[in-house]
């Protein structure tokens, strides 16, 4: 008989069916040779420290560093765990073969990996591989199994990431608790994670609370009812660009240079920009260059998770936890791929499924609607459908490719189900569509002062520029052209650069160089703003980027290899800190506690609060999942890093910090 383990009832069902094992018993599934059992996610855990020795039952800083010789496993002390574990364990013993169906992934791995080895698991054992819960994917997962050895990587990744979550959590919650909050019956909770990810959310809050505003005045002329706004020269960035140019030539490679680079022209005082303007308000205002460029925007990445969970936080109002459990059920129902997946690009492969896909959203209706029909019908004809390396990329895509539709019709969503799906599809429709094209205008002009007021050179003249963006061709931008989606919100955004009165009249070529005439120079009181708190969508990509804010695309995806915890992981890191009154949500903020701040001051060890240093370590997991770093040696580390802490924290002679 051959026992195949899922992660859940829904999923057993699911593969039961395909593998005609239609015969309920208590606890799986039986037919056709096969039994189809599941477990309820971790029925496994790692021991609790006293389980070790009793020494470790109390807590005593004397008792510190806790390094277990060997880690061990123990079932979660709940009876329906217990009860289905026995099950497992009876059909695991007789079995002549096993099929590990867990979640194709780090933790999905080390579910079913602890549970096989807690029941005493003898008999061979293959691993399924699916990415999406149609029958077809199960059918061709089953056609294609591998040995268990095969993922042996991920396997120890997934164990080293939770011995080194315990060693940490166990240790430093009790060394801090019991150093800074004795008696105070207060536990304080450390991380591996979460502490610097509360850290992230610490220095914001101050970077707010301590922000002076700065007060500055901006000039700016309206000409021929548009408005230009007066620049400078960046003498600072040009030689920036000099010396990233100078660098990048000394690799061999070869860098444009940017030209002339210009910033705002500001004044620190009213009075200050008032005097120019009497200098310049009764000259002309001279065009002194138009300038053309053509230029394209392909269409926006596909989804990961922490895309996703983003643009659900931004548009939706969802938390990180809640996009990810309708994303969850989503997969489930087998309208859209595996969901916890820090990859934007799809394999090759998967392109010749796309039509069928795309077949499938055609038909889609909500409401008797069909809302993609219309942008599909496009992309037919016969014609094949445009594949890009900014969605197809073999060398981008491990074990996972990025979230899709998988062109099962949907039927019984919820209305926020719905919306989610509705994101996916669209990021999917649109990645086939060509690129909007647009057609960006520069005008540079001068005004002069009088001669009288020391305006005869031309160095005197203030600069003034607007800028404008014109689409010609929208391509892509059809597709979200129906929807609320925050991805058209912010290429809305993008899409005008010092916007105007005049609307795009300058796209259509209406200013002639060395044209001249009258104009209203005017001066407009500005204020720094303070950075804004965190919330869900930009916590997320502070964790996926190591605390570096970036906007560009191929930048973060270089950085996600030292991001701060795992996609499937961090929405519950944001929950874990609100739940331990360590941060707040206010509305679609996130804030601080006074317990979070203090926790942070307390600690003076950089490794548990810095979101870079942690990072690598991320890093080194994904390097064990790859066999390019060995766990023996990644543990080794975990076990001195332990110690060094522990000894810091206890040579600190404060007193409590916790009140």
């Amino acid at each position: 008989m051959i026992v195949c383990i899922a992660e859940k009832p829904s999923v057993a069902r699911e593969i039961a069916h395909v593998l005609g094992a239609e015969k309920q018993k208590d606890g799986y599934l039986e037919g056709n040779g096969y039994q189809v059992t599941w477990t309820f996610g971790h029925l496994c855990e790692l021991k609790e420290p006293h389980e070790y020795t009793p020494m470790w039952k109390s807590w005593s800083l004397a008792q510190l560093p806790m390094i277990p010789p060997r880690f061990g496993i123990k079932l979660k002390q709940d009876k329906g765990v217990e009860k289905q574990f026995h099950i497992i364990e009876g059909l695991m013993q007789n079995a002549d073969e096993i099929i590990n169906c867990g979640d194709a992934g780090q933790e999905g791995e080390l579910i079913q990996r602890w549970v096989m080895q807690k029941a005493g698991a003898k008999c061979p054992v293959k691993r399924l591989w699916v990415n999406s819960l149609t029958e077809e994917a199960i059918r061709e997962g089953f056609q294609t199994l591998k040995d268990q050895s095969a993922y042996q990587g991920l396997y120890e990744a997934g164990l080293m990431r939770a011995i080194g979550d315990w060693l940490l959590g166990m240790n430093a919650t009790r060394l801090y608790t019991q150093k800074y909050a004795a008696g105070r019956n207060q536990v304080l909770s450390v991380g591996r994670v979460q502490t610097p990810t509360l850290a992230l959310v610490v220095a914001r809050q101050r970077e707010i609370d301590n922000f002076v505003p700065r007060q500055s005045w901006v000039l700016s002329t309206l000409y021929r009812d548009t408005k230009f706004n007066a620049i400078v020269r960046d003498e600072e960035a040009e030689a920036e660009d000099a010396a990233a140019v100078a660098a990048a030539a000394e690799k061999g490679k070869k860098q444009k240079p940017k030209g002339i680079i210009y910033k705002p022209l500001e004044y620190a005082t009213e009075a200050e920009g008032k005097a120019v303007i009497d200098t310049i308000k009764d000259n002309p205002f001279t065009v002194l260059s138009v300038e053309k460029k053509k230029g394209t925007e392909a269409p926006p990445r596909l989804y990961d998770l922490t895309g996703l969970q983003v643009d659900c936080n931004k548009k939706l109002g969802l938390s990180a936890e809640q996009t990810l459990s309708i994303i969850q059920s989503l997969y489930e129902k087998k309208v859209t791929t595996y969901p916890r997946v820090d990859t934007t690009f799809l394999p090759d492969d998967v392109y010749a499924k796309c039509p069928q896909t795309m077949n499938g959203l055609y038909q889609t209706k909500f409401a008797g609607v069909a809302p993609y029909a219309d942008l599909i019908r496009p992309l037919g004809g016969g014609k094949p459908l445009r594949k890009s390396k900014k969605v197809f990329d073999n060398s981008k895509v491990t074990d996972h490719h990025a979230i899709i539709p998988t062109g099962v019709i949907p039927q019984g969503l919820t209305e926020l189900e719905q919306k989610v799906f509705d994101l996916v599809a669209r990021a999917f429709i649109a990645a086939f569509y060509d690129d909007c094209k647009f057609e960006t205008t520069t005008v540079i002009g001068k005004a002069s002062p009088n001669p009288s007021e020391g305006g005869e050179n031309e160095k005197d003249s203030i600069l003034f520029r607007t800028t404008t963006k014109v689409i010609i061709e929208e391509g892509w931008k059809i597709v979200w052209a129906s929807s609320d989606s925050p991805v058209q919100e912010e290429n809305q955004e993008a899409s005008t650069i010092n916007p105007s009165p005049y609307k795009g009249e300058v796209g259509r070529g209406s200013f002639v160089k060395g044209e001249s005439g009258p104009h209203i120079p005017s001066i407009t009181e500005k204020w720094t703003t303070p950075p804004k708190p965190y919330t869900d969508a930009t916590l997320l990509r502070a964790m996926e980027t190591a605390g570096r804010f970036v906007e560009d695309e191929e930048l973060r995806d270089a950085l996600k290899e030292n991001g701060i915890g795992r996609p499937s992981t961090r929405a519950a890191i944001i929950e874990t800190l609100i739940r331990r009154h360590y941060i707040r949500r206010e509305r679609s903020s996130l804030h601080p506690t006074q317990t979070g701040f203090e926790l942070i001051d307390l600690i003076h060890e950089e490794l548990l609060k810095s979101a870079e240093l942690t990072g690598r370590w991320e890093k080194k997991l994904r390097q064990i999942e790859r066999h390019e770093y060995e766990a023996r040696t990644f543990l080794d580390e975990l076990k001195q890093m332990v110690t060094d802490i522990v000894l810091s924290v206890l040579r600190d002679n404060k007193g409590p910090g916790i009140q």
